[in-house]
């Protein structure tokens, strides 16, 4: 079992996209895999098809241990999700005198069912629940919008990862950078580039295009894989899964 964090501290360079759509490719190539919805504005929950103020159960409950995992898990054939809602931003304050607060997380993940894949989709920050996620995992995919900025913070959270690693989780490693939101102005092509350069033993060679299809399928609770499999959006989701399979082999 693999347990992935899908982490960057800026938002809106896809992250939640990324985990919904690498996790729906993993299961149309015959894994097993859960979602767990670990940002308060449950992005990826509202993107799975699912509003929070519906359920009674989410990751918040089964973190509190005030429900059990099958009265939380959401299931699509091969693709199955723990949902989140607004009520997980008040989790750090309710146990910030729990003295193993920063594993929480990983002591639920260690009783769930087995898994092929567990994909995290983690807040767009750096903080409790962040650490939570990474203290749980065995890798991080990091994606990167494809543009001089983004390269700023992804130093910072380099550093952040290798404080973790240092502290936390020593057994935490990089699976690889994606860059999105990829057109082919000039600009984009040199941020490639210089990942491929200077990150290259982290870098996927995928790129995810920047495609109206990702946009819009959020907003119908849909993968890119149900909403326009003939994207350009899904094949390149496609071809990343391909490549985290591969990871395996090696």
């Amino acid at each position: 079992m693999r347990i992935v964090a899908l982490l960057n501290q800026k938002g809106g360079v896809g992250k939640t996209t990324t985990t919904l759509n690498i996790g729906a490719g993993l299961a149309h190539l015959k894994k097993k895999v859960l979602l767990i919805d670990l940002d308060p504005q449950a992005s990826l929950t509202h993107s799975f098809g699912i509003d929070p103020h519906e359920i009674s159960f989410t990751i918040y409950e089964l973190l509190k241990h005030e429900c059990l995992f099958e009265e939380t898990v959401i299931k699509k054939n091969n693709l199955h999700l723990i949902p989140a809602s607004i009520s997980l931003s008040a989790f750090e304050k309710e146990t910030s005198k729990n003295q193993d607060k920063e594993y929480m997380l990983k002591k639920v993940v260690k009783d769930l069912p087995k898994y092929d894949y567990i994909l995290i989709d983690c807040p767009p920050s750096l903080g409790f629940l962040t650490i939570n996620a990474l203290a749980a995992s065995h890798e991080i995919i990091i994606p990167v919008q494809t543009e001089f900025l983004a390269l700023q913070g992804l130093s910072q959270l380099l550093d952040t990862i290798a404080v973790i690693q240092t502290h936390i989780n020593p057994k935490l490693r990089i699976a690889g950078i994606i860059g999105t939101r990829f057109n082919r102005r000039k600009m984009h092509k040199d941020v490639i580039e210089f990942l491929q350069i200077h990150f290259r033993d982290m870098t996927f060679n995928t790129v995810i295009r920047e495609n109206i299809a990702l946009a819009e399928a959020p907003s119908f609770g849909k993968t890119i894989y149900d909403h326009n499999p003939t994207s350009n959006g899904a094949k390149d989701y496609k071809s990343l899964c391909k490549e985290i399979i591969k990871q395996e082999q090696r």
